[in-house]
């Protein structure tokens, strides 16, 4: 069932049955936000190459912390 605020179409629609927060939340905030955009790619919008890109930033985000971290 679709719930804009609990549960939205675009969060329950992956083909695997499972919800995207229940692998996200065990994550740092840029590695979930990554995953976030990975596992909804093309589901909430019909531009899958847009939620890549956003995945990709967070990629990014996180590799350079943990570049700050191993300096």
């Amino acid at each position: 069932m679709s719930d804009p605020v609990s549960h939205p179409s675009h969060y329950t629609q992956h083909p695997s049955g499972v919800e995207c927060i229940a692998i996200a939340k065990h994550m740092n905030f840029c590695l979930g936000n990554a995953i976030k955009y990975i596992w909804r790619a093309g589901l909430k919008s019909d531009n899958a190459i847009q939620d890549l890109e956003k995945a990709r930033q967070y990629l990014d985000f996180e590799i350079e912390r943990l570049k700050g971290i191993s300096r």
